[in-house]
């Protein structure tokens, strides 16, 4: 942009408190949409700075051009045909043309379009003054996305919160914007309690006015003085600090001016599960737990106050009071759920309802100890594992009906492992309970024990067969049970465990479970293709985050059976040799086999060795039935290298058979005995993949 003047455009929308969790989403869609915006208005700017604090959302444009840039366009008008008559003038659709264009017949030229000439012309637009088009960005904020919205007073706008002011100012000159019954100005306020009204007088000191009113602008600048201030207090204390991201980033967008403070409770609250004293600071207080220098729980906490450092002995005396009621309630919940022994809890399963159509908690427990039994016996577990892991399922939900869990939904397993181990349970098999719910999300770990693995999926497996028997399956963003996260954590447990049984069984075990139950309102076989093609799109996904070439992917999806764990080593195998010199002459001798076999009539027709005329065919039959005798034996074993070998292996017999025997032969006989060949063959090949879709650049 040479030639222009500039100037920065800020825009602030200032209102109630949003929810933390939506303050940096929000932030960084106004900054994408505004830039998106002026881009497509044809405004040049330099760069984009954005700002958020709880009350407010705002983005600073440098450098933003004072006018559009004048384009000059191309535009088509009628075709040669029409655009002159016999004499060659121009005819008054061509002129007709022009006027509309605002230009002269003689600026009227003819350019070619896939064959036909056309006129066309070339206008020039001249740019409209920025401070005018700018009055259209109140579109952009309408335009933003919440995960909830409100309305306010008599309005149709639906908004995160209900907006107090607006300020759009470019250079020094108000945009004058409207929203419900906001008009924007030049004004901006400071901290609710600390700070007051104030007038933006130069945009690019927006941060240091607003910081003399106690509100930080700038985020990261807000996140790092948590941090140092945190820090000073853990030297200071001599105390480890537990801080997480995600809660740093929550307290981050609660405050517009922080100042980290510490408080205490009672010893005797130490007497509490751990993760009961960090659950209740974390995810009800927004504290964050405090720790020895040998990692000892401390019976203090260090919180963030939205101010200054004034009176922060009354803020610390507040805070200890809400924690010491919060802890109080968590230690009378801990000592009751003690007085109810393990099978009387789970017998209060009985009433509660899972879903409507799949009955209670109880009812799920029992089909999960019967999956669970199943695939310990698939997976040939041992007698003490196979106990423990059977045992663990009859009393996996037990804690659901404790006041802890209750109260704190985040420590369900955790607790029921707690109480098991007090209730004299197998450790193994307390740790199962534990276990079996996770992963609970993607950066979650699976369970680290067999029984916890078996049980997690005889768990997640009876969701998913129960919810697709009666037809109730995820559609666009509709994910009520949670199916596509319970088959992600399947897909993960039976990878990270390398567990060698193939998807379909575990399938049918849970599918049979639903059907002993009666719950199941369509055919089991419809169930488990759908539920099959379901965990085809989850290793999809998996295959490309493993940066999977997605023809390779497709080439080993074709059949969903089998081992997930072999499924996931073909592809990567046939990734990592995809450049070598001889993958491409196999890949095109093993697909001219599948390829030639679609012609066969019937799929089942066995081969007659008596109308094996031809030494080639002789010799790829003999190859063919080696094949069939050990390639099934090797991908079941995961020996992926070993089984590809085999397959390389009847190349020479595949090109010998092709150069010599005419498959397509006029003699009928001969040409369904050959075409049965190519199709059992085609079979045993796609147990390894689909090779014919894999695709070789020219």
């Amino acid at each position: 942009m040479t030639g222009l003047n500039k100037k920065n455009f800020l825009l602030e929308i200032g209102m109630e408190e949003m929810p933390a969790r939506f303050v940096t989403d929000a932030m960084q869609q106004l900054q994408q949409k505004v830039g998106n915006w002026l881009t497509e208005n044809r405004l040049a700017f330099d760069s984009i700075d954005a700002f958020s604090t709880p009350r407010r959302l705002a983005v600073r444009v440098n450098g933003l051009a004072e006018r559009q840039e004048d384009v000059v366009e191309e535009a088509r008008g009628p075709a040669h045909s029409i655009a002159l008559d016999e004499e060659g003038n121009w005819t008054k659709a061509a002129e007709g043309f022009a006027r509309g264009q605002g230009v002269k017949t003689d600026d009227l030229y003819f350019k070619e379009v896939k064959g036909t000439d056309y006129v066309f012309v070339n206008k020039e637009i001249k740019g409209n003054a920025a401070a005018d088009i700018l009055t259209g960005v109140d579109a952009v904020i309408t335009d933003l996305a919440f995960p909830k919205n409100m309305r306010w007073g008599n309005f149709n706008l639906r908004f995160v919160r209900p907006i107090h002011w607006l300020a759009a100012l470019f250079g020094d000159e108000i945009i004058p914007l409207t929203i419900t019954d906001i008009q924007s100005g030049r004004h901006t306020y400071g901290h609710r309690v600390l700070g007051g009204e104030v007038e933006i007088t130069d945009t690019s000191r927006y941060e240091e006015l607003l910081l003399q009113q106690f509100v930080v602008t700038e985020p990261e600048k807000r996140k790092g003085m948590i941090r140092r201030q945190i820090d000073a207090l853990a030297e200071r204390q001599q105390w480890n600090v537990l801080v997480t991201e995600d809660l740093l980033e929550e307290v981050n967008n609660l405050v517009e001016y922080p100042t980290a403070l510490y408080g205490k409770f009672d010893d005797d609250f130490l007497q509490l599960p751990e993760e009961v004293l960090i659950t209740s600071m974390r995810e009800h207080q927004r504290y964050f737990p405090v720790e020895d220098q040998n990692k000892h729980l401390l019976p203090y906490f260090v919180t963030v106050r939205n101010g200054n450092d004034e009176h922060l002995e009354n803020v610390q005396k507040g805070n200890e009071k809400v924690i010491r009621a919060r802890l109080s309630d968590a230690k009378f919940f801990y000592e009751e759920d003690q007085k109810l022994s393990l099978e009387e809890a789970a017998a209060k399963l009985d009433y509660i309802v899972f879903q409507e159509e799949l009955g209670t908690i109880g009812d799920k427990v029992r089909r999960v100890e019967a999956i669970s039994r199943a695939y310990g016996n698939m997976l040939k577990l041992g007698e003490e594992d196979l106990t423990h892991t059977v045992r663990a399922a009859a009393i996996s939900k037990f804690d659901l009906v404790t006041l802890m869990v209750d109260e704190f939904t985040e420590l369900q397993g955790l607790m029921g492992e707690k109480y098991a181990l007090m209730a004299g349970e197998n450790p193994e098999t307390a740790r199962a309970i534990r276990e079996h719910y996770q992963p609970k999300h993607a950066s979650d770990a699976v369970p680290s024990s067999l029984p916890g693995a078996v049980l997690g999926l005889a768990e997640k497996m009876d969701t998913i067969a129960a919810c697709f028997g009666i037809g109730m399956t995820p559609s666009g963003s509709q994910d009520p049970y949670g199916l596509r996260r319970q088959a992600a954590g399947v897909s993960r447990i039976l990878l990270e465990h390398e567990i060698a049984v193939p998807l379909e069984q575990l399938i049918d075990t849970a599918l049979a479970q639903t059907e002993q139950a009666g719950i199941l309102k369509r055919p089991a076989a419809e169930g488990k293709e759908e539920i099959l093609s379901f965990f085809g799109l989850r290793l999809k996904n998996i295959l490309a985050e493993r940066s999977i070439r997605y023809d390779i992917a497709d080439a080993v999806l074709n059949q969903l059976g089998g081992q997930m764990r072999v499924l996931v080593h073909k592809a990567e195998f046939l990734h990592s040799i995809s450049e070598d010199a001889s993958f491409k002459d196999t890949v095109e001798a093993l697909s001219r086999v599948t390829n030639i076999a679609r012609k066969a009539e019937t799929k089942g027709t066995a081969v007659q060795e008596d109308l094996l005329r031809e030494q080639q065919e002789r010799d790829l039959y003999q190859a063919f039935n080696n094949l069939r005798a050990d390639l099934p034996a090797a991908l079941e074993k995961g020996r992926i290298e070993s089984a590809y070998q085999l397959l390389e292996e009847m190349k020479p017999f595949i090109h010998a058979y092709f150069d010599n025997v005419m498959v397509m032969t006029d003699d009928t006989a001969l040409k369904n005995n050959r075409l049965a060949l190519m199709n059992h063959l085609s079979a045993e090949i796609k147990r390894f993949a689909d090779f014919q879709q894999i695709v070789f650049s020219s």
